[in-house]
């Protein structure tokens, strides 16, 4: 079984076989303009927006990221020459973070076996001296994935909203704790959290230079957690479905089954306080 982390010396004993492809998924402002600057040497880029999510205007209907069809991403595969038995390698410019898990967790939602974030992401890879290029790598001929359904456990604003009552149940958010609070909201209409909800910052996975703890440290921060609760009642969250990713990606380090996560997250909620 493929580990779901991969570390950058790894990384450098295996990028040149053609059966690995990297993938930049750093989001923001300038991510791509960046990539086109600099970026891992054979890396391809992928949009959160326009390739791993169905952005819609009503952000009161799924987020600000909600998921695309099973189909729709299949043929964002397909474009990119990523075949079944593909080896997937994924990093980011805020260590996995921002959107490398989210496309990890939508990989492994389809039944894909080899596929790894890198640890550290862009930082870790330029601290190491990974080869880096400006060259836009060439793409493989269209190939032809099979997959039919997201096969990882999702709920959705109304179980959301049930287990919010519901003792057997846990809802976990992992932003930052003043976002958790209430008292800074950089992005959404509302500050606060849903009610019930527990926070465990995502970025209390990794150490000082940005690389996740050791498994055996993950396994024991989420230890009285899964003990109390069964996987299938503990429900991830973050603000749009992206960073909750992240937390899902260091359970799974930790060897935890991947628990639920809920996709429209704070931004989806938010917007249906008053509904």
């Amino acid at each position: 079984m493929t580990a779901p982390i991969i570390s950058i010396y790894e990384l450098l004993s295996i990028y040149h076989n053609p059966d690995v492809r990297i993938f930049d998924v750093s989001h923001g402002a300038v991510s791509r303009q960046n990539y086109n600057m600099e970026h891992l040497e054979g890396a391809s880029f992928i949009d959160l927006n326009s390739q791993l999510s169905n952005v819609q205007s009503n952000l009161a209907r799924g987020g600000r990221h909600p998921l695309p069809t099973v189909e729709k991403f299949i043929s964002v595969l397909n474009e990119l020459g990523i075949r079944n038995d593909t080896h997937v390698i994924i990093y980011d410019d805020k260590f996995g973070a921002n959107a490398a898990a989210r496309f990890w967790w939508m990989m492994k939602a389809i039944g894909h076996e080899k596929v790894q974030v890198l640890n550290g992401g862009l930082k870790e890879a330029l601290r190491k001296g990974f080869p880096m290029s400006a060259q836009i790598p060439y793409v493989p001929h269209e190939s032809d994935y099979q997959a039919t359904h997201w096969i990882l456990p999702q709920v959705d604003l109304n179980e959301v909203k049930r287990a919010t009552q519901d003792p057997h149940k846990v809802i976990i958010d992992v932003r930052e704790n003043d976002r958790f609070k209430g008292t800074f909201e950089p992005i959404d209409l509302l500050a606060g959290h849903i009610p019930n909800a527990i926070n465990m910052p995502y970025t209390e996975n990794l150490n000082e230079d940005g690389l996740f703890n050791l498994p055996e440290l993950i396994y024991m921060r989420y230890h009285e957690l899964f003990e109390e609760y069964a996987s299938d009642n503990i429900i991830v969250h973050c603000g749009s479905g992206v960073t909750a990713c992240h937390t899902l990606l260091a359970m799974a380090y930790a060897n935890y089954r991947i628990p639920n996560l809920y996709v429209g997250s704070w931004s989806e909620w938010s917007r249906n306080l008053f509904n």
